[in-house]
């Protein structure tokens, strides 16, 4: 089994009135991601921590020689499981806003096509007591309950900016090491 999964190779199919997704689990919860936004897939990714970042800042990754900030995204959404606390192994590499970020979450399971019409919105009361609208719908698949994720929307403006910022100060960094 190889380490990283590049989504490139999943299907291309553009059926009408599907939607594909990326399947994960994080603390025995089912979640979903459009694959579009999906860069790339990696297995126990060697994270370097940042001093004094935010608590859902894992740290940051070296990809390709570019330096990408990786989120906790247990902590995060606040799902706090005993059972699987030390089991993050996958890093989904997600591009949102045309920014590359990881995503640590406890496993990958599948590229999932949904058809739309299966695919509701979540319950308003459910919604409205969200800091973030982040929940882009739920549906069911074989018994179990998808909450697809719009990760757009996981981040608050502020925490964009720390991302960002972290970004600037990344590649003063390289810019400094290649001098």
């Amino acid at each position: 089994m190889s380490d990283n999964f590049n989504i490139d190779e999943a299907e291309d199919s553009e059926d009408e009135g599907l939607v594909q997704l990326v399947g994960f689990g994080v603390a025995n919860e089912h979640f979903g991601v459009d694959i579009l936004m999906v860069q790339e897939i990696l297995r126990s990714a060697n994270v370097t921590r940042v001093p004094n970042a935010p608590e859902f800042i894992e740290g940051v990754l070296n990809l390709r020689g570019n330096i990408v900030p990786v989120i906790d995204l247990r902590k995060r959404l606040n799902l706090y499981n005993k059972e699987t606390s030390e089991k993050k192994c996958w890093t989904l590499i997600l591009n949102i806003e045309n920014k590359v970020v990881g995503f640590i979450v406890d496993k990958v399971t599948e590229v999932l096509k949904i058809e739309e019409a299966r695919v509701e919105m979540a319950p308003e009361i459910i919604v409205s007591g969200l800091e973030s609208q982040y929940i882009e719908g739920v549906c069911e698949i074989a018994g179990k309950l998808i909450i697809i994720l719009d990760f757009d929307l996981v981040l608050f403006n502020e925490e964009q900016k720390l991302l960002k910022e972290m970004d600037d100060d990344a590649l003063i960094l390289t810019e400094n090491d290649m001098i």
